[in-house]
C-alpha cells in the first residue's frame, strides 16, 4: 500500500514537472513572437526582457505571490518540503509560476520598442506579487470570492466562476494590464504622422514570428491539459478542445485576414487563449467555434485598436489576450451548458460577472502602477534612446553584431 501511494505521488510530481517545463518553453515562444514583430534594433531587448522577467517572477512569486494566492509558504527545511508527497507542492509552484510569469511576458509585447527596462521590471514584479496573485487567489486559491462553491457569486448565479486554465486569470488580466501600459506610454515615434495619418511599422522577421507561434501552440497543451494537476485528473477532452480551438483560430483568421501570415499565426494563439477557461467543459465543436470567434475578435480588434483608437499595441496583446481572454471566460458559460453539448455545471452570469471583475482589477492596478511609476521614475525611453534602439541603449549590443564590424 505504501509503495502504491509513493508511486502515485511520484507520478503526480513527474506529471506536474512535465507540465511546468512545457509552459516554461512557451516563454521562448513569447520571446520569438516579439523578436519577429519588432524592428531589428529592438530584438535583443525582447529576448532579455522575457527571460529576465521570468527570473524576477520566480523570486517574487516564491516570496509573495504564491502565499497571497494560496496561503502556502516554503520556509521549512528541505526534508519537510519533500515530505510524503515527494515535493509535489514545490513542483506545483513551478507549474503555477509559469502562468504568473506569462503576465509580464504578455505586457512586454504591447510596450515593445520604447519602455525603460528597469521600470518595467519593477512594474512586472508588482503585478506578479499582488495584482495577478490576488485575482488568482479569488478563482483558484484561498480567497473564496469567485471560484469556489459557497462564494457570493455561486450563491447568486447557481455556479462559481469557472476558469480551468486561465483565459481570464492569466490572459485577460495580462492583456488588460497591457492596455493601461500602452495608453500611459503613448505610441512609438513615427507610428502616426503629425496630422494623425497611420504609418504602420512592418514586422521584421516573419519566420521568427511563426516560430514563436509554433512554440506557444505546442506548449499550450501543457498549459491546458496539465492544469488537471494530477495524473488521475487528466482528461482527453481538454486536449481535443485545445486542438479544435487552435484549428478554428487558424482557419477563421486565414479567411478574415485574407491570408495575412501575422494574423494567421496569432489567430492560432487567440483560439488557444479563449479555450483555456472552458477546455474541460465544452464539446470539441463548441471549442472550434470559440477559437474561431476569438480569431475574428483579434483580427478586427487589432485593426480597430490601431486605426480607430490609435493605440500602439505592438503585438496586439490587448485584443489577443485581453479581449479574446474575456470572450473565453464568457464563452465557457455558453458552450459549457448541456444544452449545447457541454458538461454543464457552469453559469453564463457567473462567467460574465467574473470576467468583468477581472477587467476592473486589471485596469485599476495597471493604471495605478503605471501612472505612479511614470510620475516617479518615468517609464519611457527618451526620443534619442528610442531612435537609437533599445538594444544599443539598454544592452550595448545589437542583434547582429557582425553588421557593424569591418571585414578583412
Amino acid at each position: 500500500m505504501e509503495n502504491t501511494v509513493a508511486l502515485e505521488n511520484s507520478g503526480d510530481v513527474l506529471f506536474m514537472m512535465l507540465g511546468a517545463v512545457m509552459v516554461f518553453a512557451m516563454h521562448g515562444g513569447f520571446a520569438f513572437l516579439e523578436v519577429g514583430t519588432v524592428r531589428k534594433k529592438n530584438q535583443v531587448n525582447a529576448l532579455v526582457k522575457i527571460i529576465a522577467d521570468f527570473a524576477f517572477s520566480t523570486v517574487i512569486y516564491f516570496v509573495i505571490g504564491y502565499a497571497v494566492a494560496y496561503g502556502i509558504y516554503f520556509y521549512q527545511s528541505a526534508e519537510v518540503l519533500v515530505g510524503e508527497t515527494r515535493g509535489y507542492e514545490m513542483v506545483h509552484f513551478f507549474f503555477l509560476l509559469t502562468f504568473a510569469a506569462a503576465v509580464p511576458a504578455i505586457i512586454s509585447g504591447g510596450i515593445a520598442e520604447r519602455a525603460k527596462f528597469w521600470t518595467q521590471a519593477l512594474a512586472a514584479g508588482i503585478f506578479v506579487a499582488f495584482a495577478y496573485s490576488l485575482f488568482e487567489g479569488m478563482v483558484w486559491g484561498q480567497i473564496t470570492f469567485l471560484g469556489q462553491d459557497g462564494s457570493w457569486l455561486a450563491n447568486l448565479t447557481g455556479a462559481p466562476f469557472h476558469d480551468y486554465a486561465g483565459s481570464v486569470v492569466v490572459h485577460s488580466m495580462g492583456g488588460w494590464i497591457a492596455l493601461t501600459a500602452v495608453y500611459v506610454l503613448g505610441p512609438r515615434i513615427g507610428r502616426w504622422t503629425s496630422d494623425g495619418q497611420s504609418r504602420p511599422i512592418p514586422v521584421s522577421n516573419i519566420p521568427f514570428l511563426a516560430l514563436g507561434s509554433w512554440m506557444l501552440c505546442i506548449g499550450w497543451f501543457g498549459f491546458n491539459v496539465m492544469s488537471a494537476a494530477t495524473l488521475t485528473g487528466i482528461t482527453g477532452l481538454v486536449a481535443m478542445n485545445s486542438l479544435f480551438a487552435m484549428a478554428g483560430g487558424i482557419i477563421f483568421a486565414l479567411v478574415v485576414s485574407k491570408n495575412d501570415p501575422g494574423f494567421v499565426h496569432n489567430g492560432a494563439l487567440a483560439g488557444l487563449v479563449a479555450i483555456c477557461a472552458g477546455s474541460d467543459k465544452v464539446h470539441p465543436l463548441g471549442a472550434f467555434i470559440i477559437g474561431g470567434v476569438a480569431a475574428i475578435i483579434f483580427v478586427k480588434g487589432f485593426t480597430w485598436e490601431q486605426e480607430k483608437l490609435k493605440l500602439d499595441d505592438v503585438l496586439g496583446v490587448w485584443p489577443l489576450h485581453g479581449l479574446a481572454g474575456t470572450w473565453g471566460g464568457i464563452a465557457c458559460g455558453i458552450f459549457g451548458s448541456k444544452a449545447l453539448g457541454g458538461m454543464g455545471g457552469v453559469s453564463f452570469m457567473a462567467q460574465f460577472i467574473g470576467s468583468l471583475i477581472a477587467i476592473v482589477v486589471a485596469l485599476g492596478f495597471g493604471l495605478a502602477v503605471y501612472k505612479t511609476l511614470d510620475s516617479v521614475f518615468g517609464i519611457r525611453l527618451s526620443p534619442e534612446e528610442e531612435a537609437k534602439g533599445s538594444d544599443l541603449t539598454i544592452h550595448k549590443v545589437n542583434a547582429y553584431p557582425e553588421e557593424g564590424t569591418t571585414r578583412f
